[in-house]
């Protein structure tokens, strides 16, 4: 188990290095991308099956002791989180393999997107703050490069935009680990909740709030969101794509973490985080209804959607944070879909700019179907995941007496379902409108790939609402480790 832990992490890392001397070989690259993903998606299922039954696992990289070395820990939360990232990122590889412009860059895509693998997976694993920071910077180095690898003008300015506030972030994160380890003296996840709890209320309340707004940054929170809706539309699709699934769920995991372990309840700021959780769905939601291009509706529905899984966390019950983590799982696997169903349009029909393009499901019925049944989900329609994650959450509000959330919710839900309408019947309905782009059109076996991967991810969204039983149940479990975390920091520090 101990060596499976790190699998993630290393054989990534590993397979980029390999990638990088095949620059000129590009079946190659494919290659090794899907292999070392595939073993990656499979490891991931051994240890989520393995938690699931024994609890969480830790080991200590260069067998140091912890607190002192650095820790990679696996419980239920970070084992589903891995599963739906490394399928997220199977599937995206292989549409990106059939996607004309994608690989670009002369041959610099496969490394660096197993280097975003690794530093998605060292995310969830890791088992200290300075190694979260790392893992942020590694993602963002990556990620960075995917978005600026075309070299259009607006893909490098949006990406200066992205970059720069990102690695804004990333000083404040600095100066929260030395306040952090000038009070306690680690950053051991485990250790500080140990140590933390020693600490005054002010200071306590200081250091989660210097948390927040870092991590804020990363899951576009309100008011921290203003680069996203620009940033991720100008990358090629299937980068896009990854972005909207994963990166910002990147940021949930930490904030979701930081905030169950660290601080005890009567220092987090739930009031705070259920105003930050409406005002994003809000917010989120009228930026989509105000856009005609497909791809900024749906990186604006990225920020409204965050709001729900923060609405989660701030009830900090078990129905709450077992809605959240269900959410998550649904989102990471819809939003990924509706990016890559907007990639296919872009590609079948040459834009996907609403005023330009419509008739898609004539042109292409299958495509209409890809969309419908993620947007219904998203939208929270039943008999979609969407519905069953949204109810989760509107009852736990109601349970909690949190009627100004719950309200905002079903708001925010409805006006989710005027914009997938609006997509529906602009870029859908009607007679057959195109724009000409022949020389970006796939070849057959490549639209084959990007069509396959697309329905896969569809399935799976489908299969989340077929077994939300079970889901919700793994998600009752987790919510419950979140909230009892004894078993964490047992096996992090010992009995």
């Amino acid at each position: 188990m101990n060596t499976l832990i790190a699998l993630p992490v290393m054989l990534p890392l590993l397979g980029a290095g390999v990638a990088v001397g095949l620059v000129h070989r590009r079946v190659a690259q494919r290659l090794i991308s899907v292999m070392i993903l595939s073993v990656v998606t499979l490891s991931s299922v051994v240890m989520l099956i393995r938690v699931d039954h024994d609890g969480p696992f830790s080991v200590q990289v260069g067998d140091w002791a912890s607190p002192i070395g650095i820790s990679l820990v696996v419980d239920r939360f970070a084992a589903i989180m891995l599963v739906v990232a490394s399928v997220m990122l199977l599937a995206v590889v292989v549409f990106a393999i059939g996607h004309p412009g994608a690989e670009s860059g002369h041959g610099s895509f496969h490394p660096v997107y197993l280097i975003l693998a690794a530093g998605i997976a060292m995310a969830f694993l890791t088992g200290d703050l300075f190694n979260l920071f790392v893992a942020f910077e590694v993602t963002l180095m990556a990620s960075y490069v995917l978005i600026t690898l075309g070299g259009r003008l607006d893909q490098v300015r949006n990406g200066m935009t992205y970059i720069v506030i990102n690695l804004i972030a990333s000083t404040v994160f600095l100066i929260s680990l030395a306040f952090i380890y000038a009070a306690t003296g680690t950053v051991n996840l485990a250790d500080l909740h140990v140590k933390i709890a020693d600490l005054p209320d002010g200071v306590r309340s200081g250091l989660a709030v210097l948390l927040m707004v870092v991590f804020g940054v990363k899951a576009a929170l309100f008011p921290l969101f203003f680069w996203l809706p620009d940033s991720y539309p100008t990358a090629s699709l299937p980068i896009t794509a990854v972005f909207a699934g994963l990166l910002t769920k990147v940021g949930v995991y930490a904030i979701i973490r930081s905030q169950t372990l660290l601080f005890p309840i009567d220092t987090r700021p739930g009031g705070l985080l259920l105003l930050i959780a409406g005002l994003t769905m809000v917010v989120g939601v009228l930026g989509a209804i105000s856009r005609n291009d497909m791809k900024r509706i749906l990186s604006f529905h990225i920020v409204s959607q965050i709001g729900y899984m923060m609405m989660g966390l701030g009830l900090f019950t078990i129905a709450g944070l077992a809605g959240a983590v269900f959410y998550i799982v649904h989102h990471i696997v819809v939003k990924t879909s509706l990016f890559l169903v907007a990639g296919l349009v872009e590609q079948r029909a040459g834009s996907s700019e609403l005023a330009r393009i419509s008739g898609v499901a004539r042109l292409e019925p299958l495509l209409a179907v890809l969309f419908l049944v993620p947007a219904l989900s998203l939208a929270g329609i039943p008999p979609f995941s969407g519905f069953v994650a949204k109810l989760a959450l509107v009852e736990a509000g109601l349970s909690s007496q949190e009627y100004l959330i719950v309200v905002a919710s079903l708001v925010v839900s409805l006006l989710t379902i005027y914009s997938m309408n609006k997509i529906w019947s602009n870029a859908f309905w009607g007679r057959i409108v195109t724009e000409s782009n022949g020389s970006l059109a796939p070849a057959r076996s490549g639209w084959v790939l990007m069509t396959g991967a697309t329905a896969t991810l569809v399935a799976i969204s489908i299969a989340i609402a077929v077994w939300a039983g079970p889901l919700y149940a793994f998600s009752q479990r987790t919510a419950g480790d979140l909230i009892e975390t004894h078993t964490y920091v047992e096996r992090v520090l010992g009995p």
